[in-house]
């Protein structure tokens, strides 16, 4: 119960207005409905002509004697003026008014239930996202993305499927179990006391079943962020899949997980299922020793209740059992649903190794240079950056270049902090940038990345993206990158959609609106990785003039396979096994005669 409570204390509490709404109006609901139950007893009183003579009104006592008198006295008098007849009339109308109370208080208590759901809902939605967004990128180096989306979507729906209406009943079925119950203490406490002796027998054996549906709902959940992964690297890998003709043993993987799934979760619906006939028959068992001890007490005038008052006391604790196994089959969907609570938890508990500190320095401008000293990182225990060091200075264009797996792009991440580096330091102005807000960091950085990465917006929201659009920017940024020719061809120009990952544009298109969204910045420092790969020899020549004239004044770092690309760059880093195996000019790497010049000779004689 340490997940419910917590679910309570961190989501309900900024909704407690409306809870305590919701529990008023449950209780006033609950009250009329106990009071229209006690009428049975004098309805039959009436019917069958029993209603007993009272000759004054007694002093008021919140007991049941005082109450039946009190109404007695209300009836008989009324009997006596008006007829058997018109009182059975008045009777069944004071029924009837107790019940559209009571259905009306019903409706107010969920009207202000509505947005302690939905609102709860919301606000979980927004705390995984958020924390996703927040989350470094080596958590999802160890975290699949299909699993990562069942939990902001599966798991968050079972939460408000199982949860949150499992807390709309338990805020409001408990209330009425506890009114009856007082109601039925007035009406006769040694017959309640029996009724409190058998229900925790029962409430305890249906709590077993609940414990084992949350254990098994956790592995249902898991197995569906399997499932999720499947599909998500299908969809990404459909190209693949079709050249390879792996469609038969795509389809056969799975199924093979997804019977593992049909599996858990028939163990789960026989469970949950279990609830409602398991609830009833002890429910029913109850009844019936209820009626074998109370008749025999009626029978033999003990007890204080008349054969009226007994079948008044079955009725009221008929409706006891609504609720009892309301709060029952909640407590399964709940176990159902704290499973996934549980696995959302694993999301918003995640330490964040990179989280700066509050006092994080704020910096707005980048005057100096960028100082690697004895930086070394690795992916779990495989080691990708040993001890390099360099600098970069203000206004300088510095290449690094090598085979892939070289380490290249990892230096280019740990510097925009996307990493921490497991040793040494990277100052920036001569402070370490892990004592400064990331935010600020990267605000002085545009990146375009290897593979262009495109949102299913606008042209206009994918160029000013994350910053305020101004039209006549990202236009100037648009022809800078030589993206216009195209854009101003299109009907709706900047305000066109782009599909999914800008499935509408071409790969040199797309590359050409990341490269305008790195101009759109105008930060000091521009990252290239790769930038040019997917341009055809026409757009990257005119691209390659643009960053001539874009680099001037500014300090560019590029991440290069196309050595051609990086003649003039002021400093070239060969990065081999994550080191530095060579630095310097173009024509002064060439006249090494080593790994740079291989490289070089490679790409335009074609030496094997």
């Amino acid at each position: 119960m340490k997940t419910f409570f917590q679910i309570i204390r961190q989501y309900l509490y900024p909704y407690r207005g409306y809870v305590v709404l919701n529990i008023l109006f449950n209780v006033v609901g609950v009250i009329f409905s106990l009071v229209s139950l006690v009428l049975i007893g004098p309805f039959l009183m009436v019917l069958f002509s029993k209603t007993p003579v009272v000759a004054a009104p007694q002093s008021f006592e919140f007991t049941r004697h005082s109450i039946e008198l009190n109404f007695d006295y209300f009836l008989g008098q009324m009997i006596e003026k008006s007829g058997q007849h018109h009182a059975l009339i008045i009777v069944c109308l004071m029924a009837v008014a107790l019940f559209l109370l009571k259905t009306a208080n019903i409706y107010f208590a969920n009207f202000f239930m509505a947005p302690i759901r939905n609102g709860v809902v919301r606000d979980l939605r927004n705390r995984i996202y958020s924390k996703i967004v927040d989350l470094p990128l080596s958590y999802y180096s160890r975290e699949k993305k299909g699993d990562i989306m069942s939990r902001i979507t599966q798991d968050v729906q079972e939460v408000e499927w199982s949860v949150m209406s499992s807390l709309e009943k338990f805020f409001r079925d408990p209330l009425n179990i506890i009114i009856f119950l007082i109601g039925m203490v007035i009406m006769s406490p040694a017959l309640t006391l029996i009724v409190l002796i058998i229900l925790p027998f029962a409430a305890f054996l249906i709590g077993l079943v609940g414990q084992k549906l949350r254990k098994t709902s956790f592995k249902s959940q898991r197995q569906m962020g399997l499932l999720m992964s499947l599909v998500e690297e299908t969809l990404s890998g459909l190209r693949i899949i079709k050249a390879f003709n792996a469609q038969d043993y795509s389809k056969k993987n799975f199924q093979k997980e997804n019977q593992v799934f049909t599996k858990i979760m028939n163990s789960i619906t026989r469970h949950r299922d279990l609830a409602s006939p398991l609830s009833e028959f002890l429910g029913s068992l109850v009844v019936v020793s209820l009626m074998a001890i109370g008749g025999s007490l009626v029978l033999k005038g003990q007890g204080g209740l008349n054969a009226e008052s007994f079948i008044a006391y079955i009725a009221v604790f008929s409706q006891l059992l609504i609720p009892a196994k309301s709060v029952s089959t909640a407590y399964y969907h709940l176990n159902k649903g704290l499973a996934s609570i549980d696995r959302i938890n694993q999301v918003l508990e995640s330490v964040d190794p990179m989280k700066e500190t509050t006092d994080a320095l704020d910096i707005n401008s980048f005057n100096d240079k960028i100082e690697l000293k004895n930086v070394s990182f690795s992916y779990e225990n495989a080691v990708v950056i040993d001890n390099v060091s360099l600098t970069i200075h203000k206004g300088q264009t510095v290449a690094f270049v090598g085979q892939s797996g070289s380490g290249k792009s990892t230096l280019v991440d740990l510097m925009a902090r996307f990493y921490d580096v497991k040793g040494g330091e990277i100052l920036i102005d001569g402070k370490d940038i892990r004592t400064v807000k990331t935010q600020a960091l990267r605000n002085l950085m545009g990146i375009v990345p290897q593979d262009p990465v495109l949102f299913n917006e606008t042209i206009l929201a994918n160029i000013t993206f994350g910053s305020d659009a101004d039209i006549s920017s990202a236009e100037t940024a648009a022809k800078v990158a030589h993206a216009w020719e195209f854009i101003s061809q299109m009907d709706e120009g900047l305000n066109a959609h782009l599909g999914d990952r800008g499935s509408t544009l071409s790969g040199g298109q797309r590359q050409r609106i990341c490269l305008a969204r790195a101009i759109y910045r105008n930060p000091p420092i521009l990252i290239l990785d790769e930038a040019t790969s997917s341009l055809d020899s026409e757009s990257e020549n005119y691209v390659q003039a643009s960053l001539q004239d874009l680099m001037v004044n500014r300090t560019t770092i590029i991440i290069a396979h196309r050595l051609s690309t990086i003649q003039n760059a002021d400093q070239i880093y060969v990065v081999k096994e994550g080191k530095i195996a060579e630095q310097g000019t173009h024509s002064e790497l060439l006249n090494l005669d080593g790994e740079y010049r291989y490289l070089f000779e490679l790409q335009n004689h074609g030496i094997q």
